[in-house]
């Protein structure tokens, strides 16, 4: 397995998770935890392959990414529901950090291989990383978070692809440069959350 497929992997179990929280959170039944779960792991490497003209879909070409949904919503949901006192806003940030900074240089990387130009590859980076959240969040009737809070959420995305973007550029080795990069976006994310940064407000 290559590095970028084991992170790609990651990313998609990091935002069915944030998914589960969420849909239980909403008390939601099992076919709601199930479909909130999928377009949170799956709706931002959509959204991208489908503008890189990608086909198939990368979760059509590896089918096991939805039975690994489906089998963690079986598991996830009556797990979640007996821990739902300990389910938090602050434990979806976190989800959401993490999954941000796996899923944005999945698609950064992706927009690479691809052969996209920089700068429509850091931004293919940013759709990837929020356009799950952004689904999850209109299917359980929210304004989406990133939207909302006027935090520097797409921001963190973006300087993150953009650091992988020079670190690549200057021939940093390419595994370091993934998860630093990854690393850099979930930080900042969950310091921006943590000190209240806030844009435009």
């Amino acid at each position: 397995m290559t590095l970028i497929k084991f992170i790609e992997i990651m990313a998609i179990l990091v935002g069915a998770f944030s998914g589960f929280i969420e849909a239980r959170r909403k008390r939601m039944d099992l076919v709601g935890v199930f479909t909130v779960a999928f377009i949170t792991a799956f709706g931002g490497g959509t959204l991208r392959d489908i503008l890189l003209d990608k086909r198939p879909l990368f979760w059509v070409t590896h089918q096991e990414y939805a039975i690994l949904i489906f089998v963690l919503a079986l598991v996830a949901s009556p797990l979640i529901r007996t821990l739902r006192q300990i389910v938090s806003e602050r434990l979806i940030v976190i989800a959401d950090a993490v999954g941000l900074g796996l899923f944005s240089i999945a698609g950064v990387s992706a927009a690479l291989d691809a052969d996209m130009p920089i700068f429509i590859a850091s931004m293919m980076g940013v759709i990837t990383g929020i356009f799950g959240g952004v689904l999850r969040d209109i299917v359980c009737n929210e304004v989406p978070m990133v939207f909302r809070d006027g935090k520097p959420y797409a921001i963190c995305a973006f300087l993150g692809n953009w650091l992988f973007l020079l670190m690549g550029k200057y021939g940093v080795s390419h595994d370091f440069a993934l998860w630093s990069s990854a690393l850099f976006i979930s930080g900042l994310r969950l310091l921006s959350w943590r000190f209240d940064m806030r844009m435009g407000r």
